[in-house]
């Protein structure tokens, strides 16, 4: 009975160190994407991108793996599910960022990219802060003023893209309005799939404490 319990416990932490590894690896991502606008000539970066959310894809089916094969979870299953793919979305479309800009051809870091971009550091790191109290949620109101930051978060790089496609609009070329809308418009989805981790935390959180 002791050695079942161990191994229970053993696999609720592998299970809870997995998704710690999959968010760091969204804090990898949106690194790497402040270095590539910093120079877009930079392919190797572009290349760095890819191979990162490459390792989350596959973090993500060990999690949903380990999932399906555990009878008991650290955490409801559904609410890990959840973690796992918004943390998932937010490295694909950083990729999808880092995609465009090589697709277009993008020469020149369009501006309030390399903005958003450090915008989408500071939420991702929220996100990993978050998921890596799981193991113990011993304070609920730190976990909730997280929450709380990357919303904020989220708002500034809503501020961000209408202030970015105000000025696009401006210029008049409708090839240059397609290409940088959409790599703005890729951006602040990624904002938002880092809110949609954060909202699943905080309705755990909420549950637990």
């Amino acid at each position: 009975m002791g050695q079942w319990l161990s191994w229970i416990k053993s696999n609720e932490k592998e299970l809870l160190t997995i998704l710690d590894n999959l968010a760091k690896k969204a804090v990898e991502t949106s690194e790497a994407l402040v270095v590539l606008f910093s120079d877009l000539s930079n392919f190797e970066q572009t290349k760095k991108i890819h191979k990162l959310e490459t390792e989350a894809d596959m973090l993500t089916r060990d999690i949903f793996f380990e999932l399906n094969k555990t009878f008991i979870t650290p955490l409801d299953r559904e609410d890990m599910q959840r973690i796992a793919s918004k943390i998932d979305d937010v490295i694909d479309f950083m990729d999808g960022i880092s995609a465009r800009v090589y697709s277009y051809k993008i020469s020149t870091p369009p501006p309030y990219s390399q903005d958003m971009a450090k915008e989408l550091v500071k939420a991702t790191k929220e996100v990993e802060y978050m998921v890596s109290k799981l193991q113990h949620m011993k304070n609920s109101k730190d976990m909730i003023e997280h929450c709380r930051n990357t919303s904020k978060i989220e708002h500034t790089v809503d501020d961000l893209y209408r202030e970015a496609i105000k000025e696009l609009f401006e210029t008049n070329d409708a090839i240059k309005i397609i290409k940088l809308k959409d790599i703005y418009e890729t951006m602040e989805t990624a904002s938002d799939r880092c809110v949609d981790v954060a909202d699943v935390i905080e309705d755990i959180v909420l549950k637990y404490t």
